[in-house]
């Protein structure tokens, strides 16, 4: 509890742990309705992952329509929709705008601010906050509870326990620990029984076992201009990068969610490529079958079919030789190449994760119901989106609900008067 020097009357306290997307966004929401805001952060600056995230263009947000936008966070939906209702990709753009900061919808219907730059918006952000009021505390690991309910911190003096009015976790997931999402809050919110979901690697690549031969000659280059397809569903017209150890890229994490979990219900999951897409599978069958004369059959498959390079290496690789002499399974193989991959790629290298605190767990304002007055907010809850402005909307989108949820627990729970 703070008291205003002038009334007398007293200020509620809320401790924000986590000064990434969703904190930085609850504590403006909390600030701006009159609340004294403390951020502690363990990292020495805020915002490190949202950084990194926009080194290549900072996607903030999608322009699809909000149906189809909810779907992207798909067992979730339903919790997510209900957040994105009072902070949507169109208040999300707004709230940009309010920074001073223009934004542009790109062809591939991905919003970014006009500069592409995160930091110019971080900056802005940060600037925002501390003229609101917002105290930031650096180098302050959370610890969890002492005996008496305080919350503990360590930082480089030693530590400390502080006592606020109401606590919002938003500590991220498991990913990128070097950045901050490390995790280790897990520990402290299973020793309260909190629900809590395993993590998992989410928008990763994935591994496969490819010949030496063939990382030797293609790890590192892209797989452009195909399809993508898990199971039975709708062919996804993208591109990946292929690594030493299998796949990575913007295809692949749309589709890493339906490939995790076929990794594992059965130990594999088989990805199916069309190479070809263009092409219908009569003209590739009939291309392929056409007599070659004296040319081997990789000139002939370049000449006739433009398949060379990364695609005819790749379907040397996942394709036997009796297939390819044999011209339906050929051509077969070209429109639906399959790559049998046998495990995601570790945690750590993942952009996002899926698993965390379980909704559950908590009430519709994310407050756990087993801990009166903590709220939850971002990544560190159980949710997961793909890459594309979803995760950076759905985070700050949590942010704003849980931090509405603190004011409302607040106008219940007002703090006493000083003595």
């Amino acid at each position: 509890m703070f008291a205003d020097q002038n009334q007398g009357i007293p200020v509620p306290t809320v401790a924000v742990i986590g000064a990434g997307p969703a904190g930085l966004m609850a504590a403006g929401v909390l600030a701006g309705h009159g609340v004294m805001v403390d951020v502690y952060e363990a990292k020495p600056s805020a915002g490190r992952k949202f950084l990194m995230a926009g080194r290549g263009g900072l996607n903030i947000t999608h322009s699809e329509p909000s149906e189809r936008f909810h779907a992207r966070y798909r067992a979730r939906t339903n919790e997510m929709a209900a957040m994105l209702e009072t902070f949507d990709a169109n208040a999300l753009r707004n709230w940009v705008h309010g920074l001073g900061i223009d934004t542009f919808v790109g062809t591939s219907g991905r919003v970014f601010p006009q500069e592409m730059k995160a930091a110019p918006l971080l900056r802005a952000w940060l600037h925002r906050l501390r003229q609101q009021g917002v105290r930031f505390h650096m180098r302050h690991r959370w610890l969890g509870w002492n005996e008496a309910g305080y919350l503990r911190f360590t930082n480089p003096e030693g530590e400390i326990t502080v006592e606020p009015d109401a606590v919002l976790l938003a500590l991220g997931g498991g990913s990128w620990a070097s950045l901050g999402s490390d995790g280790a809050w897990w520990s402290l919110l299973n020793d309260k029984a909190i629900g809590l979901a395993p993590f998992l690697p989410s928008n990763g690549g994935f591994e496969t076992k490819w010949s030496a031969h063939f990382i030797e000659k293609f790890a590192g280059q892209p797989l452009k201009t195909v399809t993508f397809q898990v199971d039975s569903s709708t062919p996804l017209r993208g591109e990946c990068m292929l690594t030493e150890h299998g796949l990575e890229g913007g295809a692949i994490y749309s589709l890493s969610a339906d490939l995790r979990a076929q990794i594992l219900r059965d130990g594999h999951a088989t990805l199916v490529i069309d190479l070809l897409p263009d092409h219908d599978a009569h003209r590739v069958l009939a291309e392929v079958s056409r007599p070659r004369g004296a040319k081997s059959l990789s000139s002939h498959l370049r000449s006739r079919l433009g398949l060379q390079g990364v695609k005819a290496g790749l379907l040397r690789e996942c394709v036997s030789a009796e297939m390819f002499n044999d011209p339906v399974q050929l051509a077969s193989a070209i429109k639906a190449c399959p790559i049998v991959l046998h495990a995601c790629r570790p945690i750590d290298e993942a952009i996002s994760t899926a698993g965390g605190v379980k909704f559950e767990s908590m009430d519709a304002r994310l407050m756990l119901e087993k801990l009166p007055g903590v709220f939850c907010a971002g990544e560190m809850l159980d949710w997961e989106a793909p890459t594309g402005g979803y995760l950076l909307n759905g985070a700050m989108a949590s942010g704003n609900t849980a931090a509405l949820g603190v004011l409302d627990w607040l106008k219940h729970h007002p703090p006493a008067e000083s003595a």
